[in-house]
């Protein structure tokens, strides 16, 4: 979407809330929140489209207040003002009648202090046509198999208070693998504001080297505790699971449902070397949320091993009396980061040694929530490796572990970069959330099957 577009899309938004506005009755209060994309997407297999397309949408989300009480809902946008306006005015009516039904809401908060922002990531994207003569080249002779997807995605927000906030930025993602056979495919992830060609042909270079080991006879490895190094996506996978089940949201803390409670309590702490955040300006998440807080730059969760602070969504704010620093209803992280380390990126192999490399983990759930023990299964292609170098795959192993070793008293370092990676999900809209991770090396992971 051009510069141009942006603009029409913000001014557009602005439009509509003004408009619905001037038709509020009383001391009646009006949130809105956009959120939209304009995207190109490819799938391939065997390095062949199989399909492709451009998505446009918007989708508007109302929340009308009468003092304590409210109603929310929300409409898809078509980009036509007299059909959108109507659209609109019907769901405002349905709003007032269904807030005759509902009583006041103690935990009700929204910005009353309306501060206006305006935020654009214009990165350096690959059209269609460019991103798809890279795939082929790259997938020459393989089974390339995977979904490019790169475009804008936009959120605003408005109230009938004046606020006024809009961001926007244009990012590419490719979630691709080389297929093999069966269960047998070298994962691999690229994503970020700005195609490299050096990065992205460094990927495929290691993703063809893992494909090679993959045609060697696997290894069966008996349970026990192995050297073991956590590549940054399988980073993402521990890390967001125990932030998606309230590690870092302030009502899991004061309820004591969070998985990271013996940290809280002074029990347990990560390594010195681990700092996490919730890195709002490192991300692709809109600074502002539903009840028109601002987002701060970045959150420290996480400091040199041991517990900072917690994301506080409004209505946690004010059910426990403290602060907001504008996190969702959900108070899981929308921009997650760990700080690398000093452990050379470009020397992993030598870092590990002999060992495990583990690209991908999946089926990540809680063994022991409250001691943040968690198991789950390696996933394509995991490989022992001996002295910096793959000797062969290995067979789907078990893990069972807790935070507490993993970035704790079992962690050797961190890479000394950070990649990263934004969610590939699509589910109605094109995610926003994205993670900063660098790699893990551990001196003895457990498997247990």
């Amino acid at each position: 979407m051009s510069g141009g577009a942006e603009r029409d899309e913000q001014t557009y938004f602005d439009a509509l809330i003004s408009d619905a506005t001037a038709h509020l009755v009383g001391d009646e209060v009006l949130l809105a929140t956009l959120t939209g994309e304009c995207t190109d997407f490819i799938r391939l297999n065997n390095t062949d489209v199989r399909q492709a397309g451009t998505i446009e949408q918007r989708r508007l989300s109302l929340d009308l207040i009468e003092g304590r009480r409210h109603a929310a809902g929300s409409t898809q946008l078509t980009g036509v003002a007299d059909t959108d306006r109507h659209r609109i005015d019907e769901l405002v009516t349905t709003l007032r009648e269904q807030r005759a039904h509902v009583g006041d809401d103690p935990y009700l908060l929204y910005n009353t202090d309306p501060t206006s922002t305006e935020r654009t990531e214009a990165g350096t994207v690959p059209d269609a046509d460019a991103a798809l003569a890279d795939l082929r080249t790259a997938g020459k002779g393989k089974d390339l198999v995977g979904i490019y997807a790169a475009g804008d995605t936009f959120s605003g927000f408005a109230n009938s208070l004046g606020q006024r906030n809009w961001f926007q930025s244009s990012t590419f993602n490719l979630d691709w693998c080389f297929y093999l056979r069966a269960d047998k495919a070298a994962k691999n992830l690229y994503a970020g504001f700005d195609w490299d060609d050096d990065a992205f042909a460094r990927k495929v270079e290691w993703s063809s080297r893992q494909l090679d080991a993959l045609r060697r006879d696997p290894i069966e490895l008996a349970p026990g505790d192995y050297r073991t190094y956590l590549a940054p996506r399988a980073m993402e996978e521990l890390v967001s699971l125990w932030g998606y089940y309230g590690a870092f949201g302030r009502r899991a803390h004061e309820t004591r449902q969070s998985p990271l409670l013996k940290m809280v309590a002074g029990e347990e702490r990560f390594a010195p070397e681990v700092t996490i955040l919730e890195d709002t300006a490192g991300g692709v998440a809109p600074n502002f949320q539903a009840e028109g807080f601002l987002r701060p730059d970045q959150v420290t969760l996480v400091d040199a091993g041991r517990y900072a602070d917690t994301l506080v969504s409004p209505r946690s704010a004010q059910e426990f009396g403290v602060d907001t620093n504008g996190a969702t209803i959900g108070e899981y992280p929308e921009s997650l980061a760990i700080a690398p380390g000093d452990v050379p990126t470009d020397g992993v192999d030598d870092a590990l040694g002999t060992g495990l490399y583990v690209g991908n983990l999946w089926y990540t759930n809680f063994s022991d929530r409250m001691a943040c023990r968690t198991t789950g299964m390696t996933r394509f292609a995991t490989f022992w490796m001996d002295n910096g170098d793959i000797v062969a795959p290995i067979g789907v192993l078990r893990f069972d572990d807790t935070a507490f070793h993993l970035l704790g008293d079992r962690l050797e370092g961190l890479t000394d970069t950070s990649e990263l990676l934004l969610d590939p999900s699509t589910y109605v809209e094109r995610s926003t959330a994205s993670a900063r991770m660098p790699g893990a090396v551990v001196d003895g992971m457990r498997f247990v099957l």
